[in-house]
């Protein structure tokens, strides 16, 4: 059986209208899931996408067991999780983006004791799985500082050890790169490969950022308005969208330019004649013959279109 096995699933909410900021008496139904299914391999890593409102975060919170579902079925690890919360709860962790499981005001080490408390997690294999997250996520140098204190790469990388800290099964993380840099990006991406790798860790990964899939998700799971879009890897879903090249080549001299095929569009900026083309049209090395043959090129580069403009296509295609 999969690790994750989704089917039907239903959930709507009943909200009071709003006129002008003020609440009125008069109340609609918004269906934040219709009929979504999907199956998660135990150590699959799935990165679930979609715009705002799509229902992503409903998802989460009924695959942890906080909502209950109107219709269909959910089963992880073989419970349904709303109905098995204490068991269900012990084998999964939750990284919220913008939320915190620690606690605000005492050292991060003091949060970790108090979790080993609510786990249940026996002293000797809790020392030996702290040792081993403070040595992946470097968590030495501010253990014992308060969180409050610690800059925002710092709490995320606190928050991954303390979701991690009773060997979960599963792992949801909600926007767990938001607000970092560059850095701090690259160090957790690095970390949630070696953890899936090293533990076979089942990791669903719920963000805007698309250079985190891409780094992370070979298979992604498109959800708009509450229902399933697409289901598949992600090179197939971005050969769909990945349409266009674009070419900047600067010239050391007099160029004679040869006739370019008519879906080839050409502009300029400064220095820099700018090629923009459909690659399945136009193939690259003929657009690279004809410039080669107009006159020596002294700069040439090839741009892709970046992951969020495709991402951007797609919900744009699908009315999103």
């Amino acid at each position: 059986m999969p690790y994750i096995d989704v089917q039907g699933l239903t959930k709507t909410f009943t909200v009071r209208k709003k006129r002008d900021g003020h609440l009125l008496r008069e109340k609609s139904t918004v269906c934040a899931l219709d009929h979504v299914s999907f199956q998660v391999e135990q150590g699959e890593l799935l990165g679930y996408i979609g715009p705002n409102g799509a229902g992503k975060s409903t998802t989460v919170k009924l695959l942890c067991g906080i909502l209950t579902a109107d219709d269909g079925t959910v089963t992880v690890g073989g419970l349904i999780p709303w109905q098995s919360r204490k068991q269900h709860a012990q084998s999964i962790g939750v990284v919220f983006g913008q939320r915190s499981q620690l606690w605000w005001d005492v050292p991060v080490i003091d949060s970790y004791q108090l979790l080993r408390d609510i786990y249940r997690v026996p002293g000797q294999k809790y020392q030996k799985r702290l040792c081993e997250l403070t040595d992946a996520l470097a968590l030495g140098d501010f253990l014992h500082t308060p969180l409050r204190l610690l800059s925002l790469g710092q709490r995320m990388r606190a928050e991954l050890g303390g979701s991690l800290l009773h060997s979960p099964k599963l792992l949801f993380l909600d926007e767990p790169t938001i607000g970092l840099d560059a850095v701090s990006k690259l160090q957790l991406r690095d970390f949630l490969l070696s953890e899936n790798h090293a533990h076979g860790t089942t990791i669903m990964l719920t963000t805007h950022d698309m250079e985190d899939i891409s780094a992370l998700c070979r298979r992604v799971l498109v959800l708009g308005h509450g229902k399933k879009l697409f289901d598949g890897e992600l090179p197939a879903l971005l050969a769909r969208y990945d349409t266009m090249r674009t070419l900047r080549v600067r010239y050391a001299g007099e160029i004679t330019l040869s006739a370019l095929p008519e879906s080839v569009q050409i502009s300029r900026d400064g220095d820099f004649y700018v090629l923009a083309y459909p690659q399945q049209q136009v193939p690259t090395d003929h657009i690279l013959s004809l410039l080669q043959s107009a006159g020596p090129i002294a700069e040439l580069t090839l741009h892709e279109r970046s992951m969020d403009r495709m991402i951007a296509d797609m919900y744009q295609e699908m009315a999103l």
